[in-house]
């Protein structure tokens, strides 16, 4: 069986070799005699450690400069730190643990103290991975099936408006590109990968008022009539209070207060102009935003009952001439941006 790999990072010669007579007939051992060496060494080979024994006091770069460094690229994801010193000061120790080290062994070394502290960490560090790899795939799986729930009744409202049974899809994925190409303009929105991941999904449910709304004038192929179109508009406040009529509990979920936000204001515009309530600007979460302007793009792009569709460019065009309503300025300049990525969608 193949041996665990320790590196030893301590600028005295004389400790790194007490605690390679310690180790050596157990573990696998390499050195570095600075804080610089240890860097250069776990850029190349990070993979192949499972423990990192520290010294805090060294010259030119110490152990807690390492520690931060190692924390900054989250080498720690792939192995343990236990920090060495025979300065044992809570303070010292405190900020050790802070920093991210696993576990303290104090100088001069107690043979049997190390083998077992570093046996213990090693067992614990994987049984927490471990714990963390069930955790990471029970909440994909959860996603997963999340994501397929949405995508059926998302289909379910398509089908009877007549649509591509991709545009919930589509709608999705440009909302996606769109937020994380905001994010490289602007932070004045707050939006974390894990945000817009949700947004994304709650775009799904967009139209999910067209329930309500008759298959005559859904899938009418001609002009709708003013009466028509005020029967359609309703669907974005429909839609809204399906959602504000779930359990009280599933309405603070962030799903559903995203999707919520979404279904009564994507149709809102960024002049004012827009339904049901009139909002402008900022006043429209970003959310709503983006999914209108993805919603948008997918219906000009796209054949429907009344109308064929437009190409790529001339949707573009369309969009930036403001012939399809009023966007955020920085949001268009970010659908211009992802424009080639769009021809893929």
């Amino acid at each position: 069986m193949k041996k665990q790999k320790i590196l030893i990072v301590d600028d005295s010669e004389m400790n790194r070799a007490l605690l390679i007579e310690i180790l050596e007939n157990q573990y696998d051992i390499e050195e570095a005699e600075n804080g610089k060496e240890a860097i250069k060494i776990l850029s190349r080979k990070r993979n192949e450690f499972s423990l990192v024994l520290l010294d805090i006091i060294m010259p030119e770069m110490d152990g807690l400069e390492v520690l931060s460094h190692i924390n900054k690229y989250r080498w720690n994801e792939k192995f343990a730190v236990i920090m060495i010193s025979a300065d044992d000061s809570p303070e010292k120790m405190q900020l050790a643990y802070k920093m991210g080290a696993f576990d303290y062994i104090s100088r001069p070394f107690d043979s049997v103290i190390v083998r077992r502290r570093i046996s213990n960490t090693m067992l614990l560090y994987e049984r927490q991975h471990q714990l963390e790899d069930t955790i990471a795939k029970q909440f994909r799986e959860q996603e997963k099936n999340n994501k397929l729930m949405i995508a059926i009744l998302s289909h379910i409202v398509e089908f009877r408006n007549g649509e591509s049974g991709a545009h919930v899809l589509h709608v999705n994925t440009i909302t996606e590109l769109l937020l994380r190409q905001l994010m490289l303009h602007t932070d004045k929105y707050s939006l974390s990968k894990s945000d817009i991941s949700l947004i994304s999904l709650a775009s799904s449910l967009h139209d999910i008022g067209k329930i309500a709304i008759s298959d005559y004038i859904l899938n009418k192929p001609g002009r709708l009539t003013n009466e028509e179109f005020e029967v359609i508009k309703t669907h974005s406040a429909i839609g809204a209070d399906m959602l504000s009529k779930l359990p009280t509990d599933q309405q603070d979920m962030p799903l559903v207060k995203a999707a919520t936000e979404i279904c009564r204001w994507h149709h809102e515009r960024y002049d004012g102009k827009g339904y049901p309530d009139g909002l402008k600007e900022d006043e429209i979460p970003i959310s709503a935003q983006a999914v209108s302007l993805a919603d948008v793009y997918d219906a000009l792009t796209s054949e429907r009952c009344y109308k064929k569709a437009y190409a790529h460019n001339e949707a573009i065009k369309m969009i930036i001439e403001g012939e399809c309503g009023a966007f955020n300025p920085l949001l268009v300049q970010c659908l211009e941006e992802i424009a080639d990525l769009l021809k893929n969608v």
